[in-house]
């Protein structure tokens, strides 16, 4: 029987994957700081992924089970909107511990427990290979700097004879929708230097986030990831058409588009 493990088992990407792999008959272990609601076969650690000291417990209770690992899947992560200037330094780490270091500090401590020709799925973001629009642009450095050091684990993984899967999800229907919404009420609350903009980009993430697709549909893609005999570097789901074509466009456009569409409104001009 393979065996794969799960961060952030208790989400609704997290859950969805644990689902789809027990039903291919797989053991399936969870990490994840809530415990999630039951599911049977599933094997739950608590894990806070930003304390340097969880992913190395969880490797000591892995080696005393005596598990091998044939999949390592990152579904675990921290969504936040807020401006670069205003942010504190706080929240800036805390996403920083949850998104790019997690990751790391589970590969490295689990390491030893890969069985071979182990696969490594990376779930980052739509947002990682774009310019970011404002006030994304958190989330988006956390992003872009997982999609690279996934890129370069995969440069190294594949000496050892590991694979390391990306999938760059757009908007899904997970908790991390309802938590944008509140972080976005609150920015538009308490920003002191972008009052005018905020409720006009209220309205941008409203138009991505109703393109939202359930879980399930990425769970179907985790599983192909870790079942096809040579699975693709990076899988997108989802992608926004309006986020690519701004892509598309010269970097001075870009930022014209956007300065016209988020600036304030003149008196007379609402």
């Amino acid at each position: 029987m393979k065996t794969a493990l799960i961060t952030g088992v208790a989400g609704g990407m997290g859950r969805a994957a644990a689902e789809a792999l027990l039903r291919e008959g797989w053991a399936v272990w969870g990490l994840d700081l809530r415990e999630p609601a039951a599911l049977p076969g599933l094997r739950f650690l608590r894990a806070d992924l930003s304390d340097p000291a969880d992913p190395e417990a969880v490797a000591r209770a892995l080696e005393r089970e005596g598990v091998r690992l044939n999949a390592v899947i990152h579904l675990a992560g921290l969504y936040d909107l807020d401006s670069l200037v205003e942010i504190d330094e706080a929240a800036w780490n805390r996403i920083f511990q949850v998104n790019l270091y997690g990751p790391w500090r589970v590969n490295r401590a689990l390491l030893p427990r890969l069985a071979p020709e182990a696969r490594i799925v990376i779930a980052t973001s739509e947002l990682a290979p774009l310019e970011p629009l404002p006030f994304t642009g958190l989330y988006a450095v956390t992003k872009a700097a997982l999609d690279k050091y996934a890129a370069a684990l995969r440069m190294e993984l594949q000496l050892l004879g590991h694979r390391v899967v990306v999938l760059r999800p757009g908007a899904v229907d997970t908790g991390l929708l309802d938590v944008s919404t509140a972080r976005l009420e609150a920015f538009c609350a308490n920003t002191a230097h972008y009052a005018p903009n905020a409720a006009r980009f209220r309205r941008i993430v409203e138009r991505v986030e109703a393109r939202k697709i359930p879980p399930e549909r990425v769970a179907e893609l985790v599983c192909k990831a870790v079942t096809v005999r040579r699975p693709r570097d990076v899988y997108a789901i989802n992608r926004n058409p309006l986020l690519l074509l701004m892509n598309a466009l010269p970097a001075g456009t870009r930022r014209g588009i956007i300065r016209q569409i988020l600036k304030a409104p003149t008196a007379s001009g609402q």
